[in-house]
């Protein structure tokens, strides 16, 4: 089944690589329908008209009358895609306000201005859909695609996107062993078939191709324009040593990387530090992330969108970022009325009364988010710990379920998290067609009686004289359980609870709040007792990031190294045959280009996770919420929140427009 016309309407990057979808059902998102379509006599939704407007925005008409721009029909492709409007044809000009907190922040940059990949979810999380590509079908067993480029296409700078910059971006810099010193897990050659066509073919079926590229982090094709980054490159450019030289870095792979890497939170995520570098989004960048305290980002005339109109998107001419490092002073900002439409950094359960308060004053309203975090807290025991007796003791199933059944979860909800939410653990909502009842609900009552029976019944009935439960060693069972500062205040609030819960059934922990690069550091060196996140996979993209439901990744904190032993990696060890069969299941899923197949091995991993119980769920958190102004239209009421559905992104944000 391909990825086709639409007529009718994470992670590290190697980690984003391995991640897929099967078919996704909408989960009650009322994002309104046929929020993308090709075909240009489509309508705009309920609410009428913005007001009259030409094919294009009157600052690049402007431009196009001094002779300084070429007309709006040959700045466009043959086939532009055309974006029905969530609400109304808009109008043009105006600024979208929003920030980012500090100059790591560029994920709100990828999710705003930088959904423009491949393909793209829809806006209900439902479907991949086309987008830079007219179409990308695969063959029989999903180790083959022909993708299928929309001819006319231009970069932000005039320049033509044809097939060659596909080739560029996959042959000379991700099959470009010094630019690129860890391959991909299934390499692929993509070969030029004319300027619009391009066949790719992976050494294994990769039946995921279309949902790779859909996803978060699955802009690198579509971002490396051949004709301004082959300067930069020693195949390309025989004097190469001496830019080199001129730009005064240690050699052309730096030089390439500073000019056209994208890579988060290093000097080399080029997208949003190198202005010259040319894009297909809607806006480019005019001054580099971490210059001053705000990012600019102004409307690109090549934009290949329309409106149901042919006129061209988007609407908004100028989008900019403020750059704030206290989220303290976003939540002022934010509750002032200073964002047209934000959400991220400020959406804290705890934050809301605050905005709600403002609202009237600030001139904005909520709008919902539906959460894909199944989670407000996991809390994940290492199974893979170095030290053996350690190890025997969290790899203890009883262990584990009595200290479940030690937490109070209601007054969790109560003291913590508002009131909102409710008992749950490692498992997909009820909102995902992967939603296990068991799975979820399994543990979750708070029993202590139940929590004493199982800790006994792993072997750790006998106490010292203050109550603690001795291990194997005839010491105290105690240990540290880490969390990253800069997480949720909540979750250490909520982790101060439970270490009394647990104290009561006779096991100490220790709170240990740490850096989030050292949190890293020892977690991926296999190194921590216990580590506390959220809990990503909640919906439908729960096959995308499994890393809760098996050793999926380096993000499985309970696992570690026997996620290590799946991917190559080190340090490693040899997991136990039920874990290795899910391996199994999801090399199967990851090969499948069936959608219906797919889902039925990923059940058949959700059943084992049942069985295995691999780490401790809390709550089940409430819907989410962002602020967006009054003047300030098109943007759905609801939309679904997700790392790989990067919220906002697949709401299309070039047809967003404002009255200011």
């Amino acid at each position: 089944m391909g990825v086709e016309n639409n007529r009718g309407r994470g992670q590290t990057r190697r980690e984003l690589l391995r991640m897929g979808t099967a078919g996704l059902v909408a989960a009650g998102f009322t994002t309104g329908c046929d929020l993308l379509s090709t075909d240009p006599n489509s309508g705009g939704g309920g609410g009428g008209r913005a007001g009259k407007k030409g094919r294009e925005a009157p600052s690049l008409a402007k431009l196009v009358k001094a002779g300084d721009l070429p007309p709006v029909a040959k700045r466009l492709p043959k086939e532009p895609l055309v974006v029905r409007p969530a609400d109304q044809i808009g109008a043009y000009g105006g600024t979208w306000n929003t920030a980012l907190l500090g100059p790591a922040d560029a994920a709100w940059l990828d999710r705003t201005i930088g959904y423009d990949n491949l393909t793209r979810w829809d806006p209900e999380f439902s479907k991949v859909i086309p987008n830079v590509a007219k179409s990308v079908e695969p063959n029989a067993d999903g180790r083959e695609y022909t993708i299928t480029l929309r001819a006319g296409m231009r970069w932000s700078d005039g320049e033509p996107f044809t097939a060659d910059d596909l080739v560029f971006a996959n042959e000379e810099v991700e099959r470009n062993e010094k630019l690129t010193p860890v391959p991909p897990d299934n390499p692929a050659t993509f070969e030029k078939i004319d300027d619009v066509t391009v066949r790719v073919t992976f050494e294994r079926p990769n039946g995921l191709f279309p949902e790779e590229q859909a996803q978060a982090g699955g802009s690198d094709l579509v971002s490396r324009p051949f004709h301004y980054l082959k300067q930069f490159h020693e195949k390309y450019n025989p004097d190469i040593d001496a830019l080199v030289e001129e730009e005064g870095v240690a050699d052309w792979v730096e030089l390439f990387n500073r000019k056209g890497a994208l890579i988060e939170g290093t000097p080399y995520n080029a997208r949003w530090m190198n202005p010259d570098l040319p894009t297909l989004c809607p806006w480019h960048v005019d001054n580099a992330l971490g210059d001053g305290s705000r990012l600019v980002a102004s409307r690109n005339p090549y934009y290949w969108k329309t409106d149901p109109d042919g006129s061209q998107l988007p609407y908004i001419d100028e989008v900019r970022f403020q750059v704030i490092t206290d989220p303290e002073v976003m939540l002022l900002r934010a509750s002032n009325g200073d964002f047209d439409m934000h959400a991220r950094h400020i959406n804290e359960p705890r934050n809301k009364p605050v905005l709600a308060r403002n609202r009237e004053s600030g001139g904005y309203d909520f709008f919902d988010t539906v959460p894909a975090s199944m989670n407000n807290l996991m809390i994940a025991f290492n199974l893979t710990h170095p030290d053996r007796m350690k190890r025997e003791i969290f790899q203890n199933k009883d262990f584990r379920i009595g200290l479940s059944y030690a937490i109070n979860r209601e007054e969790l909800i109560t003291a913590v998290f508002q009131g909102q939410g409710k008992p749950w653990q490692a498992a997909p909502s009820e909102r995902s067609e992967f939603y296990v009842e068991e799975l979820a609900t399994q543990y979750v009552d708070y029993d202590v009686d139940l929590a004493n029976q199982h800790l006994d019944k792993a072997g750790y009935s006998e106490r010292d004289g203050e109550n603690r439960r001795l291990g194997p060693d005839g010491e105290p069972i105690q240990f540290d359980v880490e969390t990253a500062t800069g997480l949720s205040p909540t979750q250490v609030d909520a982790l101060e609870l439970i270490r009394g819960y647990w104290t009561e059934v006779g096991i100490t922990m220790r709170i240990k709040a740490e850096d989030r690069a050292l949190f890293y550091t020892r977690k991926e060196a296999n190194k921590h007792d216990v580590a506390i996140w959220g809990g990503d996979g909640g919906l439908n993209d729960a096959i995308l990031d499994p890393r809760w439901y098996f050793p999926f990744s380096q993000e499985s904190n309970y696992a570690i190294a026997w996620a290590n032993w799946y991917n190559g990696d080190s340090p490693a060890m040899k997991p136990p045959a039920t874990t290795r069969r899910q391996m199994e299941l999801y090399d199967q899923l990851k090969a499948s280009p069936d959608p219906a197949e797919r889902r039925e091995l990923f059940m058949q991993i959700l059943q084992i996770a049942t069985d295995e119980f691999y780490a401790i769920g809390t709550i089940l958190p409430a819907q989410g919420y962002g602020i967006v102004k009054t003047t300030f239209h098109n943007v759905p009421k609801t939309m679904p929140n997700a790392y790989v559905y990067p919220t906002p992104g697949p709401t299309n944000p070039e047809q967003y427009y404002t009255d200011a």
